[in-house]
Formats: C-alpha cells, sequence, structure tokens
C-alpha cells in the first residue's frame, strides 16, 4: 500500500469535530499581516481539539517524569513541581487547522528548569514529550531548551481540563499539535523518533511559517 493510501484511509476514520485536515482540505487563507503565518485565520477564541478521549487525571496521584538520556531520572509530584520557580510567557498559538490566536499569556516552568534538574548528557539531540492517554510528540532538545514551557494557567486561570489540565507543553515557534496537552514526561534521546500524529501524516517539523503541515509525500 502507498504511503498516501495508508494515510487517507486513516484521516477518513476521523470524525469531523476533531477539525483534522488533509492536504487537499487546506483552505486559502488572506493576508492576516507580519505576526500570522501564511494559511492561518485569525481566531478570538481558543477552539478545544483532541483526538480520542480526555483523560481523567487525579492531582493527588500526579506525577512528571524526566528519564531517557540523562544523569539521574527524576519524578517530580504535584507540590514538588509548583515549588518549583514560575514565570510567565506571552507567545501567539498557532494551530495546524488554520487557527492562529495571538497574545497568549502562559504561566508555568520552563521546560529547561525540570530537565536541568535531571542533567540531560551532552550526546542527547531530541525529544519525546509524553502524556497521560499514550499523546506523544517529537522536538528537538535544542528547541525544547530554548522555549519549551510547561503551563498549568491560561490567560489568567487554570486550564481547562479539554485544554491539557493540570499541565500542558507550549512550544510557541512550531504549530499546536506540538504543544502537547496532559503531559506527564520528557525523555531525551540520542537519535529522533516520530510521535503520535508525526507517525500519521504530519510534518516532522511542522514550522507554521513555512505551512510544514504534512509529510512531504502527501503534499507533491
Amino acid at each position: 500500500m502507498r504511503i498516501t493510501e495508508a494515510i487517507d484511509r486513516w484521516l477518513n476514520k476521523l470524525e469531523p469535530q476533531f477539525g483534522l485536515k488533509r492536504p487537499d482540505q487546506v483552505k486559502e487563507a488572506p493576508d492576516q499581516g507580519e505576526r500570522v503565518p501564511p494559511g492561518q485565520f485569525l481566531s478570538k477564541k481558543f477552539p478545544v481539539l483532541t483526538y480520542g478521549s480526555r483523560p481523567e487525571v487525579d492531582i493527588s496521584s500526579w506525577t512528571f517524569r524526566v528519564f531517557g538520556v540523562v544523569n539521574r531520572e527524576i519524578s517530580l509530584n504535584w507540590k514538588e513541581f509548583t515549588e518549583l520557580e514560575w514565570v510567565t510567557l506571552n507567545a501567539d498559538f498557532h494551530c495546524v487547522t488554520q487557527w492562529s490566536a495571538l497574545d497568549q499569556t502562559w504561566e508555568g516552568v520552563p521546560a529547561s528548569t525540570v530537565l536541568e534538574l535531571a542533567g540531560v548528557k551532552p550526546e542527547a539531540r531530541f525529544l519525546m514529550a509524553h502524556c497521560f492517554g499514550g499523546y506523544t510528540t517529537n522536538l528537538p532538545l535544542d528547541m525544547v531548551l530554548e522555549e519549551g514551557f510547561l503551563a498549568h494557567r491560561h490567560n489568567g486561570a487554570e486550564l481547562g481540563k479539554d485544554h491539557g489540565w493540570p499541565l500542558r507543553l507550549i512550544v510557541p515557534s512550531r504549530y499546536a499539535w506540538k504543544s502537547a496537552k496532559w503531559i506527564n514526561g520528557l525523555e531525551p534521546m540520542l537519535e529522533d523518533s516520530p510521535g503520535f500524529w508525526e507517525q500519521r501524516g504530519y510534518n516532522n517539523n511542522a514550522d507554521p511559517w513555512k505551512e510544514e503541515r504534512f509529510w512531504p509525500e502527501l503534499t507533491r
């Protein structure tokens, strides 16, 4: 079976309310100004887009792990996580389903803080984010160290459960499926490995300014 046939079969199983798109479903968008990537529509709302059911997270037993290519694996409970130094991040947010929300405010902990606690080994080059429900997404380690953010609050309120409560990874420079909801672990790796959507047709790099939405094979 050709790659395009396999991806079409997968995407055709998705229900429309998830908002996911195939290359032939991407709409033409007007120029929205220099802060908005091509192909995006501005949204005043912050839509909920999730594949599968929302996991039910028990904060009393919640843990956050850092493991993989590190000097020491760590596991933080919620109390330990809240005792880390919290900061605020202001950033725009771009979803692969063609909506962008500008000037979003997130409160939480830089991903670099917890990675430094584990002591990432110098040979690590990539990272896998792990989430409740089995979702994963992969990123270059340097990118996560530079801009990755573990957010508990959004625009002055706690994250809603549908938006990833109690913790969501935010990576502003990439499409939003890289900003994984319900995150509970970071795994530095020696080699890159595709995550959930990256295995199913979404672009490994996911740069919204280059409109890297899909595998190159699907857009030829």
